[in-house]
């Protein structure tokens, strides 16, 4: 039941994360435009600048809990693979609470409070004459500091349960980094050669 639990905030956070992954197709077609505009036909635009850094800063802030259900969040993980599973869950755990928490809250209070303001006043930009509103981008911040606290409880239940049980529990896999590929092939060579030794 739990497992499902943690499952369930898994794949909420990777729907969130897919569906603002089409940012990067829309960014990416945007810019083209303006590059051909701009350097062939000599005429830019006046809205891709802001175009750029709305969605850029979509999937920026709706892909957090995403990232972070994937443990793709940077880390400095010299010592912390050498470690114990409890040792790592350990050590996870008490950052969670002595810094995560406390940030990812204080985003969405003040997020909330930009978000508010932003929407009252109808914000535009002040980078380009158009005026492309920005106000729906600030209020994504709060959504994306809720959304990061809710994917956060999930990896605190993971950590209790991997000081309990000694391992990590199952998470969802959508795609992996290559090194992460390399080290569960050469696991799983160990693993064939020790039950050759065995046999």
């Amino acid at each position: 039941m739990l497992q499902k639990f943690l499952l369930g905030i898994d794949r909420f956070s990777m729907a969130v994360g897919h569906a603002f992954a089409w940012c990067i197709v829309v960014l990416t077609l945007g810019t083209s435009y303006e590059v051909f505009v701009r350097y062939v036909l000599n005429d830019p635009t006046a809205w891709a600048f802001d175009m750029s850094y709305i969605l850029y800063g979509a999937l920026f802030l709706m892909s957090g809990a995403y990232a972070l259900s994937r443990n793709a969040h940077v880390r400095g993980d010299v010592l912390y693979r050498l470690w114990p599973v409890r040792w790592q869950a350990g050590v996870e755990l008490v950052l969670y609470f002595i810094f995560f928490f406390p940030g990812v809250t204080s985003l969405v209070i003040a997020g909330y409070g930009y978000a508010h303001d932003s929407f009252g006043y109808r914000e535009v930009s002040v980078n380009s004459p158009v005026g492309v509103p920005i106000w729906q981008l600030k209020s994504l911040i709060p959504l994306a500091g809720t959304m990061l606290f809710i994917q956060g409880v999930a990896q605190v239940i993971r950590c209790i349960l991997a000081l309990k049980e000694g391992h990590w529990p199952r998470m969802l896999h959508d795609v992996e980094e290559l090194e992460t590929v390399i080290a569960h092939e050469h696991e799983y060579q160990q693993q064939a050669v020790r039950k050759g030794e065995a046999a």
